[in-house]
């Protein structure tokens, strides 16, 4: 399984559609006294700039900054949901840099934001499974039931297994997407991605039950990499893939 499943695959569904008791933390490690010493600009472009706190963060940018950017908005709130939405704009354009500066606005202005931390998750699939993971278990500690978190958790643990081929990975991943799949049945994406994990768990029978799932909901979706894969273990039991 390649990265452009969670990501390439996540990012069409932006626009289209229990958590882990305590988050974990986003590590962005930058050595020495640069650590201190960040401007605003190298910030914007790490994870919730650079692991501060939302204290921290706002006293970096400013007080008339903050102000700045939600003139325009009712509240707060709503300027963070504005930039969360603007910040999956720019990720499904393939615009990295644009859309990762706009999650941490979202999250310097309303850190309860679920969607601040899933952009920055996405964004840092491709390259770190690991400090995705944190970043959808950030999300989930203030969002526990959102059926998208718990996609995304179970598919960067899915991710990992890939690179670790550890049992507890993909046991994990398991959990997390059955999680998601109680929060919402018509996930066309968990239920493939649930089907990846029986594919690994040498589940062929429930993987093909698992992906016919995902494709009656959206076919236009279905990853044919699983489909050969699952081909050359086992035929399609209902004759659908041929």
């Amino acid at each position: 399984m390649k990265y452009p499943i969670l990501i390439g695959a996540l990012a069409v569904l932006l626009l289209s559609s229990t958590a882990p008791a305590v988050a974990q933390k986003v590590k962005t490690k930058v050595k020495g006294a640069a650590a201190a010493e960040l401007s605003v600009v190298a910030r914007r472009q790490l994870p919730l700039f650079g692991g501060l706190t939302p204290q921290a963060a706002q006293q970096l940018v400013g007080e008339p900054y903050l102000k700045g950017l939600e003139q325009s908005f009712q509240s707060r709130t709503e300027a963070s949901q504005f930039f969360a939405n603007k910040g999956y704009e720019y990720l499904t354009e393939g615009k990295a840099d644009t859309a990762r500066y706009r999650f941490n606005l979202a999250w310097l202005l309303d850190p309860q934001n679920p969607d601040a931390y899933r952009g920055l998750g996405l964004l840092a699939a491709n390259t770190s499974p690991d400090q995705a993971i944190g970043l959808f278990s950030q999300g989930l500690a203030v969002a526990p039931n959102n059926a998208q978190l718990l996609t995304d958790l179970g598919s960067g643990y899915l991710l990992r297994y890939n690179q670790t081929k550890k049992a507890k990975d993909l046991k994990t991943a398991e959990e997390q997407l059955r999680k998601a799949l109680a929060a919402d049945a018509n996930s066309a994406y968990a239920w493939q991605q649930l089907a990846w994990v029986q594919f690994y768990q040498n589940e062929y029978a429930q993987a093909w039950e698992s992906l016919h799932k995902a494709s009656t909901l959206n076919f236009s979706g279905v990853d044919f990499e699983l489909v050969t894969s699952l081909k050359e273990k086992m035929p399609d039991p209902k004759g659908l893939f041929k």
